[in-house]
């Protein structure tokens, strides 16, 4: 998978929220001479990496701007109400957007979901970062919606979250530039769509080694011994005669 115009390792950037590192185990497992160095970045600055060729790939949450980059959905996260522990929320197993429409749904700059209007009524301003937003849940100002993995990342013990239906949810992509594919890149796209070490070519082989391998069989027949029966073990016919009678004296 590697050659003399290989890089010498693989960079990969990742948004908050996404978690690589079974990837990166398995990468380190199967390619322990090539690290894979990975980079930290925000939503909004996450395409730009990889277009500037900053990092070999990157980690991101959909929907992008496509044009340049390929991008391989990988799964979709749970989108959750973020409150406090006492909110009448927090009672219910799962909630509604008409659940919230009356409380005050806090809308970060740097918010994920794409949304076509924002549940519940909107803040007086909106908050930078969605680590912002949960800060202002904490003080009781309002509520957030975000993709699960963002509420596990800012947890506060102050606050829980609660599953939402009827709004957007956040997918998780990796993306890199369309102009080409490296031998480096295509083994991460393996990992990520759980191939296996085997999974090659010559696994494929495999099956026709072992009809060749049989194929003699089908026209076994027993071998010859190159023995033939001893005279005494045969049996005359029946009548027949065994030699010349004796003269009695």
């Amino acid at each position: 998978m590697t050659g003399p115009d290989t890089p010498a390792s693989f960079k990969l950037a990742y948004v908050p929220g996404v978690t690589p590192s079974k990837w990166v185990r398995i990468w380190n497992e199967r390619s322990p001479d090539v690290p894979l160095e990975l980079v930290q970045t925000t939503a909004a600055e996450a395409t730009a990496l990889v277009r500037e060729r900053e990092v070999d790939a990157v980690l991101l949450r959909l929907p992008i701007d496509r044009e340049g980059l390929h991008a391989i959905p990988l799964y979709t996260e749970t989108t959750v109400v973020v409150v406090p522990k006492d909110h009448l929320v927090a009672a219910a197993d799962e909630v509604t957007v008409d659940d919230i429409a009356d409380e005050i749904v806090l809308h970060p700059l740097d918010d994920t979901l794409d949304w076509d209007a924002p549940p519940g009524k909107p803040a007086l301003e909106r908050p930078a970062t969605t680590a912002d937003a949960i800060e202002l849940v904490a003080a009781g100002v309002g509520l957030l919606v975000v993709p699960q993995s963002l509420a596990r990342l800012h947890h506060r013990r102050d606050l829980t979250y609660r599953p939402i239906s009827g709004t957007p949810e956040s997918g998780v992509a990796l993306s890199w530039p369309d102009e080409e594919t490296s031998d480096l890149m295509e083994q991460f796209i393996g990992i990520v769509r759980g191939r296996t070490v085997n999974s090659t070519r010559g696994r494929q082989q495999a099956p026709e080694k072992k009809t060749q391998e049989k194929a003699p069989a089908k026209g076994k027949r027993p071998q010859a011994t190159g023995r033939k029966p001893q005279a005494g073990n045969r049996r005359a016919p029946q009548g027949g005669k065994r030699g010349k009678p004796r003269r009695r004296g």
